[in-house]
C-alpha cells in the first residue's frame, strides 16, 4: 500500500529529524520506505540544492529561486517518488511544493496562481497523501536553527518578516485543505512530536490497507 507523506514548516521545526524517526519505525515495522528531501534527492537535484543554498548566489530573484526549486522537484518526482509509490511503497519528503507556495508565494509575494500552474507541471499533479505541518513561531525557529549548529544558508538569512510570512502562508495552506495536513506544535518535544506523527501515519495505512 502506497503512501506519500510530507513534512513542511519553518524552519527550526525539526522536519528532518521527525521524517527520519518515522522511516526508521515503519521500516522496522517491515515497510519500503524511501526517505527523501527537497531541494535535492536525486544527483541533479543536489546540484541545484547546492545553487539554491549557497552564500554565493545572494542576488537570486525570486523566481529564478522558484523555478529552481520547481526544476529539482520535478526530477524527484520522476526519478524517485513516482517510482516507490507504483512499487506499493511509502515516501517521506522533507519539503515538496507547499514550501514553494510557503517561501516564494508568501514570502516572496509572487502571484499564488502563476505558481500553482508551474507546480502542477514540475509535479504531474502528484500531491501528497499527508502532510505534517511542524509549525513554530518564525523567530523562535530561527533561534533554533542556530543554536543547532546546522549550516546557515542562503534562505535561512531572509529577514525575520519574510520569516513571519512564510510561517502565514503555511498555516493558511493547511487551513485550505484540512483534509490532507496534520498541524502540529514543533515547539513540543520530540518523543511527543514522533508519537503523533506516527499515530497519524499508521492510521491512513490502515485506511489505506481497507
Amino acid at each position: 500500500m502506497s503512501l506519500f507523506v510530507s513534512f513542511e514548516g519553518p524552519e527550526g521545526g525539526g522536519k528532518t529529524t521527525q521524517a527520519q524517526q518515522l522511516a526508521d519505525a515503519l521500516s522496522a515495522a517491515g515497510h519500503s520506505v524511501v526517505n527523501t528531501r527537497e531541494p535535492g534527492g536525486t544527483p541533479i537535484g543536489n546540484q541545484v540544492r547546492q545553487l539554491l543554498l549557497d552564500h554565493g548566489s545572494a542576488g537570486m530573484q525570486p523566481q529564478t529561486e522558484f523555478l529552481l526549486f520547481s526544476a529539482s522537484r520535478a526530477q524527484l518526482v520522476r526519478e524517485v517518488i513516482e517510482p516507490q509509490l507504483a512499487r506499493g511503497g511509502v515516501v517521506l519528503c522533507d519539503r515538496f511544493y507547499d514550501s514553494s507556495l510557503a517561501y516564494q508565494g508568501y514570502g516572496h509575494r509572487l502571484d499564488l496562481a502563476e505558481l500553482q500552474r508551474t507546480t502542477r507541471l514540475a509535479t504531474g499533479g502528484r500531491v501528497p497523501d499527508l502532510t505534517f505541518l511542524m509549525d513554530i513561531d518564525a523567530q523562535a525557529g530561527l533561534q533554533r536553527r542556530r543554536a543547532q549548529g546546522g549550516q546557515w544558508n542562503r534562505l535561512d538569512g531572509y529577514a525575520l518578516d519574510f520569516h513571519e510570512r512564510v510561517r502565514t502562508g503555511f498555516l493558511q495552506l493547511a487551513a485550505a485543505e484540512p483534509a490532507r495536513w496534520v498541524v502540529l506544535d514543533a515547539s513540543a518535544g520530540a518523543a511527543q512530536l514522533q508519537a503523533a506523527v506516527l499515530q497519524h501515519v499508521l492510521a491512513r495505512l490502515a485506511a489505506a490497507g481497507r
